[in-house]
């Protein structure tokens, strides 16, 4: 569990073996190209909400999710000979205000789209946790590295469940990393100085 390998000459993306370490997760950068494989637990708006009043009444994560990385995604009933018909990643600063406590509480990773906020960032860098992104707009060529799909719990919330999913090489890039540096934050940075050395043409 938590294996890493990078390719040589990190001409290519980087292996990691889900659950990851933190040792593992600590090795990766903002920018890095990933492929992950192993389990992934879906969460959205409302499995967050019910994940952290769990959080509260028990102190601690419920369902074993210590140690696991959570999905923002709200995977559709099987379809084509796939456990899920269609996986597309979840905007995720939707969940940006429960997730501070959850990295706290145990989680080491998560997987949405687009620019998460500074608390999360900061909290990132405090836990050792890491933010992947997924390209959008490709939930059913996404489902085709989902193995195998079993709900947890919160079945009346349909897609929002909370489904374990087994992952086979899973592409997502690292945009935020265990040491907090942000690739949205970078990115920008860098376009808005060649902005400056072009004279605002770019």
């Amino acid at each position: 569990m938590g294996e890493m390998q990078r390719a040589s000459g990190n001409a290519g993306p980087v292996d990691i073996v889900l659950p990851a370490t933190r040792e593992a997760l600590a090795a990766l950068r903002a920018g890095d190209e990933v492929v992950l494989t192993g389990p992934v637990y879906t969460a959205r708006d409302a499995t967050h909400e019910r994940l952290l009043s769990e959080l509260r009444l028990k102190g601690e994560l419920p369902y074993g999710l210590s140690g696991q990385t959570l999905l923002y995604a709200g995977p559709t009933p099987p379809a084509a000979g796939r456990p899920a018909g269609a996986l597309g990643p979840t905007t995720a600063k939707r969940m940006d205000g429960a997730t501070p406590a959850l990295l706290r509480a145990g989680i080491v990773a998560t997987i949405g789209k687009g620019p998460r906020s500074e608390a999360v960032r900061r909290a990132c860098a405090e836990s050792g946790a890491v933010y992947f992104v997924a390209v959008g707009g490709a939930a059913a060529l996404l489902a085709t590295h989902v193995r195998a799909a079993e709900t947890v719990a919160y079945p009346e919330l349909g897609t929002e469940a909370l489904v374990r999913l087994e992952l086979d090489r899973l592409p997502v890039f690292v945009a935020i990393d265990a040491s907090g540096d942000d690739l949205y934050l970078t990115a920008a940075l860098e376009w808005r100085g060649a902005a400056d050395v072009d004279g605002g043409d770019v």
